[in-house]
Parts: C-alpha cells; structure tokens; sequence
C-alpha cells in the first residue's frame, strides 16, 4: 500500500525545517556570544579587579572617585560601567553600599580581605618613589619582599599616562654639591643591616678615615643614618668600657660577621634625641673647650645682606632674630657648634663679615687660638 503525505504532513515536515533553522541559529548566536565574551573577558576581570583595590574597610568610597581612578589606569569606561560592576561584584564579594548621594561602597566590616595581586594608582606612585629614594636605608629582609611591588608598581604606572606624569615632574635634589657614593662592600652592607634589624653583635674589620690598616671590632649596632651619599652605622665598641656611641661609614667596612650574641643598646637612647643635640655634626678641636664641647651655643653671624637673604627664610633654630643694618645683615640664633656648621659657613665665602663667639670665626677661617 502506498501511503500519500497529506497536507498536515507537509506542514509538519516544515515546521521542523524551521525549527532546526532557528536551533542552529541560536547555536550560532550563543557560539557568537560566547567568543565575544572571551575577547572581552579579560578585559572585564582586569577592570572589575581594580574596581575591588579601590574599596576599603570602615571608609566609603564614592563611585565618581572610583570611575576616575579606573579612567586614570587607562580604562575607556563611563560611570555607569562602574556602577554596574560595583551592584555585580556585590553578589559575589562581601561589600556594601550606602544610601548616599553620590553613593559610597566599602568592604564589609567582617569581609576577610585578601591581599589582591593589584594595587592602585596612588599606592603605585608611593612605591616607585620609595624605590627611587629608600631602598639605601632598607634592611635585605624588607627589600626581598618589597621587589615584587616595586615591580608591579613600574607596571602599573606605564599603563597611566597621567600618574607617568607626575613621576616625571617630581626630584629630590640635593641642597650641595652633588657627590658619587663611593663603593660599598655588598656582604659586609647585607650583614651590617641583617644584625641591625634582628639586633645581634658584629664583628667586623674596619679601616678608619686617619688609618691605612683595618682594625678588628666587636660592634653593638644601634641605629643607621644617611648623611649625603654617606651611610653610617652608629655603634658602640665591645672594648670600649665608656660606651662611646661612635659613628662608622659603611665604605669602610672590609668585612662583616654576623654574631649569635644580642646587640647592646645604651640605656635611655634615642635616636631623634641623639641627632637633635649635633651628634652627626662631628666635633671639631677647637670647640673642645667650650661647655658641652658647644651644644647649645649662643652666634652670631654677619653677612652682606645679599649673602645672607636666604637666612631669613629657612632659619637656623626656632628662636632666631634677624637685624637689617644697611648692607648688612645680623643673624642672632642658637646651634650646636660642629664641623658641619663650619663647612656651611665656609661656602659663603667673603659674604660672611663676621661670627660670635669668637672661636666659631676662627674655625670659619681655619686658624688656631695662637694665630694672629
């Protein structure tokens, strides 16, 4: 028996063609859909990434400022991408939003933040610059794991042309002639800064600024200061039964030992107290016979008025006067008397008329109490 399609046969067998269209056509769209997502994915992560290293905890942070920081970092965005991502990340981040207006978001107080492989542009900034201007002073243990960071911040910052700009404007300059640090052992550095930081003893040889042959110490490293390009240990002498703190430059050092044994630090130091009284001015022999080798020491400077203009807007001490009298210019204050004072004053050259007491202007003038 033959058997014949009738016409509901046909419409069925049409219907199905149409629906097989329209299923490879979704197909086809959702494929479409899914290698758009991917070519945008990336994208979307790195900016909802940063849109997280915005936010902080017990502190709201508006949108405008957030969609500003995002558009700094180089992210062509509108405002309302941000807030988008923002009501998004909500649903999988523990953060919160306020009823303000413009509206704020934080992180929850009970969110348990991670450190996040990101940081943003103010933080970036922070980081090049500590890297450009610290990283002398840093113990090894803290540099190691600060690298990283360095690192990423370079990254960051070359992706923002306007943050990069604001690198490139900004110096620390010198106030003196500028000098090359000279070469400092790398080891002998390492270990001098290791023991400062775990406070343990040294024994190290060391050649002085007046000796041609290094001497061997057993060193109680206090505290480590940068004075120009010079770095100093400051430290006391294990032999020394006055406990002199003495300064030490790190170029000098030849070798360096880290020692089991505990540093020992004077009682009642600090360092802030030890630098306000001129402990890194250096004596100088002709103060010796003054009180207190001339801490706290009464002056009295003379200079042409041209020479002497800048004093009258960075002082020399708190309780400093200044006296106008025709071409010259008198500067009443009160310094510790060092080396270091002599050195500056000697750079004003025949600007400087005159100085009280009298043996700070014979120092200024290199002569001794016998020259006439």
């Amino acid at each position: 028996m033959t058997v014949h399609p009738t016409d509901a046969d046909h419409i069925q067998t049409q219907t199905d063609a149409n629906e097989q269209t329209k299923a490879l056509a979704a197909e086809s769209s959702s494929i479409s859909e899914v290698s758009n997502d991917n070519r945008h994915g990336a994208a979307t992560t790195a900016r909802q990434w940063q849109v997280l290293s915005q936010l902080q905890r017990n502190r709201w942070v508006g949108t405008t400022h957030i969609y500003e920081q995002l558009m700094m970092a180089g992210f062509d965005i509108s405002l309302r991408t941000v807030q988008r991502d923002l009501n998004a990340l909500a649903k999988r981040f523990p953060i919160e939003k306020n009823n303000a207006n413009p509206q704020g978001w934080r992180w929850c107080d009970d969110a348990p933040l991670q450190s996040l492989p990101h940081m943003n542009l103010s933080q970036a900034v922070a980081f090049n610059m500590v890297e450009a201007n610290l990283t002398q002073l840093l113990p090894p243990v803290i540099l190691d794991e600060l690298f990283p960071w360095f690192d990423l911040a370079r990254r960051q910052l070359k992706n923002s042309k306007v943050t990069h700009s604001w690198i490139d404007r900004v110096r620390i300059e010198p106030a003196t002639q500028p000098l090359i640090a000279p070469h400092i052992d790398l080891d002998s550095k390492d270990n001098i800064y290791h023991s400062l930081f775990y406070q343990l003893q040294i024994k190290a040889c060391y050649t002085r600024s007046n000796k041609s042959q290094s001497s061997e110490y057993i060193l109680n490293p206090i505290a480590i200061i940068q004075r120009g390009v010079i770095i100093y240990l400051l430290a006391t002498r294990t032999d020394d039964p006055e406990v002199v703190i003495r300064t030490f430059a790190l170029h000098r050092f030849a070798s360096v030992e880290i020692l089991e044994s505990a540093a020992k630090t004077p009682d009642n130091f600090q360092l802030d107290t030890y630098l306000d009284a001129g402990g890194m001015g250096f004596s100088h022999p002709l103060f010796s016979e003054l009180p207190d080798h001339g801490k706290n020491t009464a002056i009295e400077l003379q200079f042409t008025t041209q020479a002497g203009k800048s004093l009258t807007e960075s002082k020399l001490s708190d309780d400093q006067t200044v006296t106008l009298d025709d071409d010259k210019l008198t500067i009443q204050a009160t310094v510790n008397l060092t080396s270091q004072l002599v050195w500056w004053l000697r750079g004003f050259g025949s600007g400087l008329l005159d100085a009280k007491p009298q043996l700070l202007y014979q120092a200024v003038l290199d002569k001794s109490l016998d020259d006439k």
